[in-house]
């Protein structure tokens, strides 16, 4: 599922207050992307907070996040010879609808730079080492940096890609900071998945709830899933073969199944391999090999002869 996280420094404190703290930081964000198989797709690093659009991979995000957080924090202390809370709040994040905001909050995460004046104008945000713009215009290489989600939205070489992403960062500038793309934050930390299922209480009780970034049915599709997370903590079994699981996510998004099993990058056959993958290991609780070794069996059941599984 796709996350909007973002940080701040205790008491407004600076995160990165000299090279040294971005130095640390980018290592260990890329550490975590490929431990964790954490698809990055934006982040941008402000004087006292970050914003990072994620998935979450084969661990849960508050691992992910836990992991990264925790080595920074210490590192942190350990260099400004101090001691206390690093973070305040530990962090936020805000579960998106990918189909409607990726490339959206991928232009304005990128922006946060110019609108923060840490650069005079967008060519700065292009070479700046403050995000992750930097690789996706190609003047820096992040190998761990998922720009493949992204580039081919745009065109089919690289080149042309790089090109028309651009354009389309240039018109962000003009449009302004977009409200609708902060979202509440829903604080992990301090509830998780119980928080989203509080949303159906009182006044937050609107499917287009702000902590929720996207369609008032995609706030629907979320709750459905918290609700079968909650089910699960109350003991009710999880069996469901992974065909049905395929079956019913292509039929949710609106892809034939045999879609999936190609190399393309369709936006909605892309939002269904991330459902499948998601509901077998989160919400069915199954192992990362599992689910390989399931969906290559369907395929060969169904007679999908070049199925590729990328989970």
């Amino acid at each position: 599922m796709l996350h909007q996280v973002r940080a701040r420094g205790s008491a407004r404190q600076r995160l990165f207050q000299a090279d040294a703290e971005r130095e640390d930081f980018v290592p260990r964000l890329a550490r975590v992307a490929a431990a964790e198989a954490l698809p990055v797709y934006a982040w941008t690093l402000l004087p006292n907070h970050f914003h990072l659009v994620v998935r979450t991979g084969r661990h849960p995000l508050a691992r992910s996040m836990r992991s990264l957080l925790t080595g920074y924090a210490g590192a942190f202390n350990r260099r400004s010879r101090r001691s206390g809370h690093v973070l305040q709040n530990r962090y936020k994040s805000v579960v998106c609808d990918e189909a409607v905001s990726l490339l959206a909050l991928v232009r304005s995460l990128h922006l946060n730079p110019l609108r923060a004046r840490m650069v005079v104008a967008l060519e700065g945000v292009a070479t700046s080492a403050d995000s992750g713009q930097v690789a996706l215009v190609g003047t820096r290489a992040y190998g761990w940096q998922d720009t493949a989600a992204v580039l081919p939205q745009f065109g089919r070489t690289r080149v042309g890609a790089q090109r028309e992403y651009r354009r389309f960062v240039a018109a962000g500038v003009r449009q302004g900071r977009r409200v609708e793309l902060q979202g509440g934050g829903l604080i992990r930390s301090a509830g998780g998945w119980q928080a989203v299922q509080a949303l159906r209480r009182g006044r937050e009780g609107d499917a287009g709830e702000e902590r929720i970034l996207g369609s008032r049915e995609f706030g629907e599709q979320v709750r459905q899933e918290v609700e079968g997370r909650q089910a699960q903590g109350r003991g009710t079994p999880r069996v469901l073969p992974v065909e049905r699981v395929i079956e019913g996510v292509c039929q949710a998004v609106g892809v034939r199944a045999e879609e999936l099993r190609g190399s393309g990058r369709r936006a909605a056959v892309s939002r269904a391999r991330a459902g499948v993958a998601y509901l077998w290991l989160e919400w069915l609780g199954q192992s990362g090999p599992g689910a390989a070794r399931a969906l290559v069996q369907a395929s060969i059941e169904k007679g999908w002869k070049n199925w590729t599984c990328t989970y």
